[in-house]
């Protein structure tokens, strides 16, 4: 692990800021490091307002969109609301398609079939939509690059609106409407909204048309925020509104579909890191494992018995999820022992009966143990399909760009993109890959990066600074959680190994030999508990935590690694 002190701020910024928001120096810095630099800019980071959203009017194309739903309904057509078969798209169709029902009736779902259609649009959707009488597809998180789909939709007299947040190509498809923030000469103030997030910004002018007010819209945010969460964007801007409200509704009242999800859960409160780790997995388990059918069937039941019912199905799928998950890392990391190709610059794994479903979460878990661009593939019909995962910093979606010789199509973001190619084009495909990689790669990038904000003294941890770093969730990307360093610790003596293959370590550290000292929990980190034995002098980077055990809340030291002083 690299470790990296972030550079502090200016100090008379932090003074200036710290007096105007009666806060200390560190929490100052805090604030200053994520743009923060003002009282204005202070108050509208810990108290967001349902009015800090934007004019969803502000959106290339979203006055065609209403036009062409609100006739669509004065003419009683049918409506298709379409959408991709992972957490975004399914919570985006859930939210669209409950919406729209909630007062017209001809509305219906599409979510594609993983294995039979593959991402986004497909001509099997579009054949579905003409032979059962639907003239408007709504798409969601998916379309930005489905040319020929439009266009063929188009021959068969089916309009398309379009709600996506992926990169456009050079060409825009032929819909009616096609909201994107990220299209070049949209100049809506935010645009790291995700298609869920996109799709909520048309329900917001659709109702804004019907004379309904923000507020009335709370009750769909639960979706808004569970997908945030599972497509990693950025919580910032507009994205945090979003997520601080959703989880305000998923903590109070959720749907029945997530209710039933999460009722098991001990927790008093759940956080994004929840949300990303117990409710997205379940709702991704749907597409990757059945059919994305299933997520979009939970969400939108309103019966609590029915949802709890669709919720037990989901947990089978999410248990057979992990087992697939766990055998082919295990099948792709001897695959690469095997071959000799520890020393490359990327990963690139190829086996014909690899679930499709969970090659995605496998290129993540190979990224964490060789952390560099990894790509794993399978057969998907006579053409092989590969998930894509990068590591900070390097932009994959670029990188594939300059193989697209090789490829039939792809698409995505900096850090995860899907791809597909003829088997024909594999090895070539991949030495280019690696070319590509090695030449724009830096050698820093591929060693794990550790970003400290501050350094600071556990006298420092008091109950005020806790209290505050609460009030700065919820956090993710452009908003992590603070993580500090602490020099000179010891372990009481009390340190020990733990979790069922003791892989995880726990300590109980203190800084000073008069202070009260903080338990201290660090996941992976079993192999490092020699460099707090015998009152050895340590360094430790973590974050600050709190742990409720038998109805009392303590601190607790989340440890992300520790090195010898």
């Amino acid at each position: 692990m690299r470790w990296t002190i972030k550079l502090k701020p200016n100090p008379q910024k932090i003074k200036q800021l710290a007096s105007e928001l009666n806060v200390s120096p560190l929490i100052a810095g805090l604030l200053i490091q994520r743009g923060i630099d003002t009282f204005d800019q202070a108050k509208a980071f810990f108290r967001p307002s349902l009015d800090d959203l934007h004019d969803p009017y502000l959106m290339k194309d979203m006055d065609k969109a209403v036009e062409r739903i609100e006739k669509a309904i004065a003419n009683e057509e049918n409506i298709l609301v379409y959408g991709d078969y992972d957490v975004d798209g399914t919570t985006a169709v859930a939210l669209m398609s409950s919406y729209l029902s909630s007062y017209y009736p001809n509305v219906a779902t599409y979510i594609p079939d993983r294995y039979a259609e593959g991402y986004g649009v497909s001509f099997q959707g579009i054949d579905f939509a003409e032979d059962n009488g639907f003239t408007l597809i709504i798409a969601l998180d998916c379309g930005i690059k489905s040319i020929d789909k439009v266009a063929y939709a188009r021959q068969k007299n089916i309009d398309f609106v379009i709600c996506d947040h992926h990169r456009p190509g050079d060409e825009l498809p032929d819909a009616v409407a096609v909201l994107d923030p990220k299209r070049s000469d949209c100049f809506y103030p935010y645009d790291e909204l995700c298609g869920c997030g996109v799709g909520f910004k048309l329900i917001q002018a659709l109702a804004a048309n019907r004379g309904l007010a923000i507020e009335d819209l709370t009750p769909y945010l639960d979706l808004v925020a569970t997908a945030i969460a599972a497509d990693i964007v950025p919580i910032t801007g507009e994205n945090r509104v979003l997520a601080k409200f959703g989880l305000e509704v998923i903590n109070a009242d959720p749907r029945p579909g997530i209710k039933a999800l999460i009722k098991n859960v001990k927790k008093k409160e759940l956080t994004i890191t929840d949300v990303v780790f117990i409710i997205a997995p379940r709702i991704n388990a749907a597409g990757r494992i059945k059919h994305g059918n299933h997520a979009v069937a939970l969400l939108t039941e309103f019966d609590l018995l029915q949802a709890s019912e669709f919720a037990s199905q989901i947990e089978m799928f999410n248990a057979d999820r992990k087992d697939l998950d766990k055998q082919i890392t295990k099948e792709a990391l001897k695959q690469i022992e095997g071959s000799g190709e520890q020393e490359r610059y990327t990963t690139v794994v190829y086996q014909e009966d690899w679930h499709k479903g969970v090659i995605g979460i496998v290129a993540s878990r190979l990224t964490e143990v060789y952390y560099r661009p990894t790509l794993v593939f399978t057969k998907s019909g006579d053409k092989l399909a590969a998930s894509a995962r990068s590591v900070k910093d390097f932009d994959v979606y670029n990188a594939l760009e300059a193989c697209s010789d090789y490829l039939e199509q792809f698409g995505g973001h900096m850090y995860a993109a899907g791809l597909t190619l003829k088997e024909s084009d594999y090895e070539n495909f991949k030495k280019q890959f690696e070319k590509v990689v090695s030449e724009t790669i830096t050698p820093d990038l591929m060693v794990p990066e550790i970003s400290i904000d501050a350094v600071i003294d556990f006298d420092a941890i008091d109950d005020k600074l806790v209290r505050i770093l609460n009030q700065m969730e919820p956090f993710g990307p452009g908003n992590m959680t603070p993580v500090f360093l602490a020099q000179k610790l010891t372990d009481t003596g009390y340190g020990k190994k733990i979790g069922q293959d003791e892989e995880h370590l726990r300590l109980f550290v203190k800084q000073h030999s008069n202070d009260k000292g903080f338990a201290a929990i660090g996941f992976g980190l079993a192999n490092k508990i020699s460099m707090t034995q015998n009152r050895k002098h340590f360094d430790a980077v973590f974050s600050i935590d709190e742990n409720e055990w038998n109805g009392t809340v303590s601190k607790q030291l989340r440890l992300r690694d520790i090195k010898e002083s």
